[in-house]
């Protein structure tokens, strides 16, 4: 099985969204992180299940979509992914640096 590890940026990324959210709704901001967490669940046996960002056209860098929200990661090697970074879809993403 796969090891999902979180980066220091998708971490922030997900209080960032959970703060901005919880300006409006505690209850519905935890729930939004629980559903981000859980959609990396399924990268634990489908490593290649999420499909290639296009901005950055690479194998390694895939995503996959939860609501509105890309969840960016990067294949490392067959035992681990790296969470780079949970993007808001309606943004411009190559405006950000990513890796």
């Amino acid at each position: 099985m796969v090891q999902i590890n979180w980066t220091f940026q998708a971490k922030e990324d997900l209080k960032s969204i959970a703060e901005y959210i919880s300006k409006d709704s505690k209850r519905y901001a935890k729930l939004q992180v629980v559903r981000l967490k859980d959609r990396t669940r399924i990268l634990k046996t489908h490593v290649y299940t999420g499909k290639i960002v296009s901005e950055i056209n690479r194998k390694d860098i895939r995503e996959l979509i939860e609501g509105n929200y890309r969840i960016i990661y990067k294949v490392v090697d067959d035992n681990q992914i790296d969470i780079l970074t949970i993007h808001h879809s309606a943004r411009d993403l190559t405006r950000r640096k990513i890796e």
